[in-house]
């Protein structure tokens, strides 16, 4: 993080998508923010292995809780440069630029998806799997 903030000070915001995964995290900060976010589904960096887990268990990735990973929202301006010092790290090789801030629709995350539609991506009601740590 400290490559980050020298890369630019200027960061809005950095959260922890541990609990509840990026679409909860998302939508709290959407909700705070009082702004809209729009994601792009094939932008979102997901291993093989968890999608295939999705798949088998009948989750939503998106839901799933991202130990060790930065929701980071960035001036438009920065991005690239800070992208390049989270990618300068190990733990950032997998860092990914995957949308956008927005003044319309206040509170509401939407995902382009691979297909081309709109998917509004809703708060995560309940828990995925129970808390184990």
């Amino acid at each position: 993080m400290a490559k980050m903030v020298k890369a630019s000070p200027a960061i809005h915001c950095l959260r922890d998508p541990t609990r509840g995964g990026l679409a909860t995290t998302l939508n709290e900060l959407a909700k705070q923010l009082e702004v809209s976010i729009r994601i792009e589904e094939e932008k979102i960096p997901v291993q093989e292995e968890v999608l295939a887990a999705c798949e088998l268990l009948g989750f939503d990735p998106l839901y799933v809780a991202n130990e060790g990973k930065l929701v980071a929202i960035v001036p438009a301006k920065d991005a690239d440069k800070i992208l390049k010092a989270m990618r300068e790290n190990h733990y950032g090789t997998g860092a990914a630029i995957i949308g956008e801030v927005k003044a319309e629709h206040p509170g509401r995350v939407v995902m382009k998806t691979c297909l081309g539609a709109s998917r509004i991506v809703d708060m995560l009601v309940g828990d995925l799997l129970p808390r184990i740590c």
